[in-house]
Formats: structure tokens, sequence, C-alpha cells
């Protein structure tokens, strides 16, 4: 007969709570190793030197022209404040982007070869001989490459924070656009992490995980763009255009029946939802009582769900000259629901970063998978010890 002890305060047994500390041991223990590793290394000390340099140097840069391009300098009291508003919100998202469209370049390096290096140094099969499980040894290796991804956004925050400060931009969308960022770069080095699994050479493993990560920026945007003609079709829609009369200043709204290639963008839409932009744009809250497309944060949002609608029923191309202004002077009432509709869809970035997150579990699976020992097959050339 056998006495299972209690712990008093998670009601678990003592060899449960013994199992899950020696595991989280083993983890830390890895993550160390990998650390010390790095800080070893004079080219981590450059790269955070030319990584804090380059962003100094663009956000001064993005500063200086967004705000001449608002002319801020030249307004006068309610228009100054409007103005600063604007600018400081356009700065703000465009030095967001930056820190991610960098962070995408140097962030792949520090796991696209955490493995195979490993492995040709003859360290990996060292780790591999101890207590230590192969799922240790993947958590350990990517809480490491993490640490550091996340120190490079730390060197990044003075500068996202000036853009904050600069005015226009509530805390809500700074605190959520600096979670997703991190968890955008954890999804990162986990793709890095696997390819370095699977891949024999380092050369080889870094370079496929470029390629998955400018394929989930830039490729599914790309790919919606192509996909466009697949899900277009020729329709009877509804149109409202504006006819001037004889006088040529007045005229009337006229609706009538036309043949039109028609888009229905919102069945390909979901291409655009995994790709790192949109997920870290469509979690920013949007300023209350701001145009939606006034920043670029919010112009993405305003775009993803306008191809979420779809076609609209009716083509308005009136305008308020029905009731004899320009045509193309204001905005329609039909356009203003328009923009009401977008803003009453769900958002869209939990389904994106559901997907990342679920990307970046598959790498490190596979990366828990091909470090199981004895391995029942390796690559040609491979190094074992």
């Amino acid at each position: 007969m056998t006495t299972q002890v209690l712990d008093s305060r998670s009601g678990e047994s003592a060899d449960a709570v013994a199992g899950r500390e020696r595991f989280w041991a083993g983890v830390l223990t890895v993550a160390r190793l990998e650390l010390r590793q790095r800080v070893r290394s004079s080219r981590w000390v450059a790269v955070l030197v030319v990584w804090t340099a380059l962003l100094a140097l663009l956000t001064v840069l993005i500063r200086w022209s967004v705000f001449k391009a608002y002319s801020v300098s030249e307004q006068t009291g309610v228009e100054l404040t409007r103005a600063h508003a604007d600018a400081g919100r356009s700065v703000f998202g465009i030095v967001v982007f930056l820190v991610l469209s960098l962070g995408a370049l140097v962030v792949p390096a520090l796991s696209s070869t955490s493995v195979n290096g490993d492995r040709s140094a003859g360290i990996l099969a060292t780790l591999q001989t101890t207590l230590l499980t192969p799922l240790q040894i993947v958590i350990g290796k990517l809480a490491a490459a993490w640490t550091v991804a996340l120190a490079l956004l730390g060197c990044a925050l003075p500068f996202i924070l000036w853009a904050f400060f600069e005015g226009g931009t509530p805390l809500g969308r700074l605190v959520v656009g600096l979670v997703v960022l991190a968890l955008i770069l954890l999804v990162i080095c986990a793709i890095g992490l696997g390819w370095s699994a699977i891949a024999a050479r380092t050369s080889s493993s870094a370079l496929l995980t470029y390629l998955s990560v400018a394929f989930l920026g830039l490729g599914l945007p790309l790919l919606f763009a192509l996909s466009l003609p697949l899900v277009s079709q020729d329709e009877q829609v509804t149109v409202r255009t504006f006819q001037y009369n004889d006088d040529g200043t007045t005229g009337q709204c006229v609706t009538e029946t036309q043949q039109l290639s028609v888009v229905h963008s919102e069945r390909s839409w979901w291409l655009l939802a995994p790709s790192p932009y949109v997920v870290v744009a469509d979690a920013a809250p949007r300023p209350a009582g701001v145009d939606g497309t006034s920043d670029p944060l919010s112009a993405i949002r305003a775009g993803v769900r306008e191809a979420r609608l779809g076609p609209d029923p009716i083509q308005d191309w009136c305008g308020p000259g029905a009731t004899g202004g320009d045509p193309s002077s204001a905005a329609t009432a039909p356009e203003q629901q328009r923009a009401t509709d977008r803003e009453r869809l769900g958002y869209t970035w939990p389904y994106g970063l559901a997907v990342d997150l679920a990307v970046g579990g598959g790498f490190a699976a596979v990366a828990v998978r091909r470090l199981r020992s004895p391995a029942r097959r390796l690559p040609r050339g491979t190094r074992v010890a």
C-alpha cells in the first residue's frame, strides 16, 4: 500500500510538484546556456548598438517629415492642436511599423541557427545525453531567443514612447501595440527554431526563416491582391450617378442598373488576417472621434474591414450634387453608412493572431519531434557528436 503526500497549497501530489519544478529548472538551464553564449559574443553588443542607432535616425527623420507635411508650425490655435495630434498619431503608427519591419529582419537570426548550429558544434549531442527532454530544450531555446527579441523591443521602446508623447495616441493603443508586437516576435522566434531543427545547414534555415516571415508579412497581402480577379464576376448593379442639367450648374441623381465587374473581397479577406501588419493595426484601438483613415494603423484597419464587407449593393457615384453642390465635395449618406458598417464589424486580429500562434506552435512542435533521441534518420552530412 503506497501513501501519496499532497501539497498543502495546491492539493497536488508532492511528486507532481517536484516534477514540474524539475521541468522548469531544466528549461531555465537551457535558456541560461543560450543567453550566456550570446552575451559572450561581441557581435551581440554591436547588433544592439546598430539597432538603436538606426531606429534613432529613422525616427528623427520620420518625425521631421510627418510634422513638415502637416505644417504644424504654420497652424494656430485649435488648428495647431488638431494638426499636432494628427501628426503624432501618424508618427506613432509609422514608428510601430518600422520596429515591426526591422524586427522581422533581425529576430530570425536569433533562432534560425539555434539547433543546427549547436549540432554542428557538437553542443546539442551533449544536451541530449542529459536528463533534459526535447521539450525542455526547445522551450529553453525559444525562451532565450524571445528574451533577446524583447531586449531589442526594449531598445525601441524610447522611440515608441517619444511618438506616443507627441500626442493623439491613446494609452490603450500603446499598450496593445507593445503586447501584440511581443507576441509577433515570439512567433518569428518559433519559426526560426523550427527551421533550424529541420534544415541541416545554418544558411538554409536562416534563408527559410526569412522567406517564411516575408510570406506572412508581405506575401499574404500580395496573395490577396492576386486573388481578386478570381473572386470577381459580372453582375447587374444598381448605380446612382449625377447628371447635370442643361445650365451645367445644377442637376440631380439618377438611379439605373448597369452590368459591372464586382469584386467579392469578402470571400478572400481571410488571406490578410495573419499578416503581422494587419494584426498590429487592427488590435490597436482606434482613437475616439477620429476619422478611420487618419493614421497608418487606422488606415490598414479600415482597409481590411472594407474587404470584409465586400461590394456595396448600391454604387453611389452621385454625391451631394443632388442639392446643387459639387458631387465630390463631401461624403454622401451611403458613404457614411458604409463607414458605420465597417466599425460595426468584429475585430480581425484575434483570427490573425491565432493563426500566427498556431504556425509558431507548429514549428515548435516540429523542433521537439526532430530533437528526439535516438533519431531514426538524420540528414546527410549531419554531425551527431
